[in-house]
């Protein structure tokens, strides 16, 4: 899942960034409105975690914009600004959740999961298809009752996969997927991890739609 991470302060930014690194996330950081605004008109993100005090502005401009936009993208925002009527107020503007300074990272990395859950309309946390179950959580994966082990980006591109089953998904989306701003994109990236997988999951659980990308094949394909 690639993050927007719209944070002034640099070392809680850096923090976030390694931290949510380590979650599974792919992150892009940020430290003003203008640059958050620009990230969004740029790039499609899973979810966007707003600070709302930041030196060019209000996040909740940021936010007033995005939802101006009938843009519907999950946002956590995170702010020194706990009063109940601050968390109101960024509710009612619009975020889907709301976390006060300082907080625990391993809640923040899982109220991100939720946002991005009830975003896609997924009512349990973990992913199913063909026997094979992706917990992004603890970051397993099952094949039956055997643990499959996968690199951390091998686990992002059967997410991805296993979050738009009925979807072919694009070598480009899948790229997004995997590398943020400040990391080297390789141009086989996508085809190696996809070819790994085939090896541990079957050569048959993915399909490539030539011209189009990748996607699931259906049982017993």
């Amino acid at each position: 899942m690639r993050i927007l991470v719209v944070e002034d302060d640099p070392m809680l930014l850096d923090g976030l960034t390694v931290g949510l690194g380590l979650a599974g996330f792919t992150i892009d950081p940020v430290s003003s409105c203008a640059d958050a605004s620009a990230a969004i008109a740029a790039q499609r993100y899973d979810a966007i975690v707003l600070d709302l005090m930041l030196p060019d502005g209000s996040g909740l401009d940021v936010l007033a914009s995005l939802r101006g936009k009938k843009d519907l993208t999950p946002v956590l925002l995170l702010t020194a600004r706990d009063q109940v009527p601050d968390r109101i107020a960024g509710l009612d503007a619009g975020a889907d959740d709301y976390v006060g300074k300082p907080f625990d990272l391993d809640e923040l990395a899982a109220r991100l999961r939720a946002a991005v859950r009830r975003g896609t309309g997924r009512a349990t946390a973990s992913l199913e298809w063909r026997g094979v179950v992706l917990d992004p959580a603890d970051k397993t994966a099952l094949k039956g009752d055997a643990p499959v082990k996968l690199t951390r980006r091998e686990f992002a591109v059967l997410q991805a996969l296993m979050e738009r089953p009925s979807a072919t998904v694009s070598k480009a989306a899948l790229e997004d997927t995997l590398y943020g701003w400040q990391e080297e994109v390789e141009s086989n990236a996508v085809e190696v991890h996809i070819h790994h997988l085939r090896n541990k999951l079957g050569t048959d659980f993915i399909k490539t739609v030539r011209g189009f990308g990748y996607r699931l094949s259906e049982e017993g394909a």
